[in-house]
């Protein structure tokens, strides 16, 4: 077991935990990651960036190694074993983010153990549709496919002039581009965008200025960049207009 200290223990870190499953915590203090490959890596770093307790947990331990000293804790141990998890006292931690992609059987088991342990909130990646469904079929709370979710948004960059695209739910998306000549020196309120185009500019950014929200006195010009909210095909459609 190796650890950085930031703060308390992991053992007492506060407790959000209710007999209810639907009584969620608004805000993830504590994390665990189990599964340190490239998903699970990249996961538990940027919680530590964002200020997190993270504790990671692998079955490798040159994975273990690998992250000595990066998370608040980081231990190898077997994540389909419930003692190993109580032993690490998982069960107090706000949310738990299964990371595990290599071994499904692996995946579906840490996963069933853990919502009998009453955690607020499960979170898994799937490595496909099936294994999906099973992980939805056993409760757990949000299933994540980082690989078909990536794709699905290079194929939507790769397409047009956005800058970048998220899609925020099933055909509704936000999406960055340059501000198109056609609402360029005129407060937004005047352009009809909502009539016209079925988008909502959400944000803009001059040249390297700290990004702002919009509303309808904002005025552009030419050079900038805006974040358009709006049904996905409305807001591409947006984003290609010069």
């Amino acid at each position: 077991m190796n650890s950085r200290r930031r703060g308390p223990p992991l053992a007492k870190f506060p407790r959000f935990i209710s007999s209810d499953r639907s009584d969620r915590v608004a805000e993830a203090h504590s994390v665990a990651v189990i599964g340190l490959g490239r998903f699970g890596r990249a996961l538990a770093l940027e919680l530590m960036t964002g200020g997190a307790d993270v504790l990671g947990i692998d079955l490798s331990e040159d994975l273990v190694q690998s992250l000595n000293g990066q998370l608040t804790q980081v231990v190898r141990a077997d994540s389909t074993k419930r003692e190993a998890l109580e032993q690490l006292a998982v069960h107090e931690f706000d949310r738990v983010v299964v990371a595990i992609g290599g071994d499904i059987s692996a995946s579906i088991l840490t996963c069933s153990v853990l919502l009998s342990m009453n955690i607020p909130a499960v979170w898994a990646k799937a490595v496909d549709d099936q294994h999906g469904l099973i992980l939805e079929q056993l409760g757990v709370d949000k299933v994540i496919y980082p690989e078909k979710d990536m794709g699905r948004r290079v194929a939507h960059l790769v397409r047009g002039a956005a800058l970048d695209f998220i899609e925020i739910a099933p055909g509704y998306a936000m999406v960055k581009a340059p501000a198109p000549s056609s609402i360029l020196d005129k407060p937004l309120g005047e352009t009809g965008l909502r009539r016209s185009h079925g988008v909502t500019i959400a944000a803009f950014q001059h040249g390297e200025s700290p990004w702002d929200n919009a509303d309808n006195r904002t005025v552009l010009r030419s050079g900038d960049t805006i974040l358009v909210v709006g049904k996905t095909r409305d807001a591409e459609a947006f984003a290609q207009l010069l």
